[in-house]
């Protein structure tokens, strides 16, 4: 069985990443190896103020990581973030395989994201917006 490629977004404790900026990567690379997982890209995405209070915290850093792992240890990787400290939320999707290089080499910043261009209709009866096309992104 190969290994399914996901994205997780995490949200630490802006505290503990004020102390300890390394230790925000070194506690997300910990987790995911910890369940047997290999990283792929990981990075910072953004210090904001949260929509509302999580485990007392009113601020948070969000982490972006994209890794591989046997879709049967899931459960362990979800238990690991809930064990750890610095992880105040996270949520895992799965890459569809035919996205993965592409969203890697862009969270690495080795590219930029392709941009498609997209003609929009609308008719009597609704308009048509961009985030209701579907289509192939040539690159």
């Amino acid at each position: 069985m190969s290994a399914t490629v996901y994205e997780a977004m995490f949200i630490l404790n802006a505290n503990a990443y004020a102390r300890n900026p390394a230790g925000a990567g070194e506690a997300v690379e910990k987790t995911i190896t910890g369940v047997g997982g290999k990283i792929l890209a990981s990075r910072l995405w953004n210090e904001q103020k949260l929509a509302y209070p999580v485990k007392g915290q009113r601020k948070g850093v969000y982490w972006l990581t994209y890794f591989e792992l046997e879709s049967n240890e899931m459960p362990k990787f979800n238990r690991a973030c809930q064990l750890q400290e610095m992880i105040l939320r996270h949520l895992a999707i799965k890459i569809d395989p035919r996205l993965v290089e592409m969203l890697v080499a862009v969270a690495k910043g080795e590219r930029q994201m392709p941009t498609a261009d997209i003609a929009l209709v609308a008719d009597d009866d609704a308009a048509v917006g961009v985030d209701d096309v579907v289509g192939e992104i040539d690159d």
